[in-house]
């Protein structure tokens, strides 16, 4: 189905051209580079609506919050939100529009503290694999992307698009640190911040997966094991 264009999406885009980053010359290294300021940088991937990210961002105010759609068309409401909600929240949330394949033409490697996956494309087909974003080409990606500390977390509800991850992590050696089927029942629901999809399913009684990974430390925790109380303070 052909995703219906909003109604002047590029003059709305161009009304918040200050929360949205061009892309530098070089991979940046550095929160300066568009904060102009020091920070630990996070990264959303497929920002959707931008509820997460705008929610994170007021949460977490000592971190630089770039937050990645990769339609403009998507991206409208993401940033018309953020700028709605601007003098409630800290000037720490920027948005670009890219896609995963690119992440490493704006991010130096060993940049990023933390990478958000929230409830990305399943691509159910089995010739569309590689195009999902737990793929093991996307995931090697993120881990050089990540600062060896950092940390990768995704949420679905998608329990096959889980179990691929899964699959996928195993492939690469990873251990994730936390893994979890139904994360509202779980302790790790202690500081979740949920995005609208996640809301939604909620409501209707579908479980979430949930892990996170990261490239250094691939200790097994299980479910009943102490969660942290947000993901800003992991690592």
């Amino acid at each position: 189905m052909r995703m219906r264009m909003k109604k002047h999406f590029t003059e709305r885009l161009e009304a918040c051209a200050h929360l949205l980053c061009e892309k530098p010359d070089e991979p940046i290294t550095t929160s300066e580079y568009h904060f102009g300021w020091e920070g630990d940088i996070y990264l959303e991937i497929g920002c959707g609506k931008g509820g997460f990210a705008v929610q994170f961002a007021a949460a977490n105010p000592a971190v630089c919050f770039y937050a990645m759609e990769r339609v403009a068309n998507v991206m409208v409401n993401a940033v018309e939100r953020a700028e709605r909600e601007k003098d409630t929240r800290p000037d720490n949330l920027r948005f670009i529009i890219g896609s995963a394949e690119n992440l490493e033409e704006w991010f130096a490697p060993a940049t990023l503290d933390a990478i958000f996956l929230n409830f990305s494309g399943p691509w159910p087909k089995k010739r569309n694999a590689k195009r999902r974003l737990t793929h093991r080409a996307f995931l090697a990606r993120y881990f050089r992307l990540l600062k060896e500390d950092g940390m990768l977390y995704f949420k679905t509800d998608n329990d096959n698009l889980f179990d691929f991850t899964l699959e996928e992590l195993s492939a690469m050696g990873c251990t994730p640190s936390y893994v979890t089927r139904d994360l509202h029942n779980s302790p790790f629901r202690v500081g979740n911040i949920m995005t609208e999809y996640e809301t939604n399913f909620v409501s209707q009684g579908k479980n979430i997966n949930a892990l996170a990974v990261s490239p250094l430390k691939r200790v097994y925790r299980t479910h009943d094991g102490d969660p942290s109380l947000n993901p800003a303070e992991q690592g």
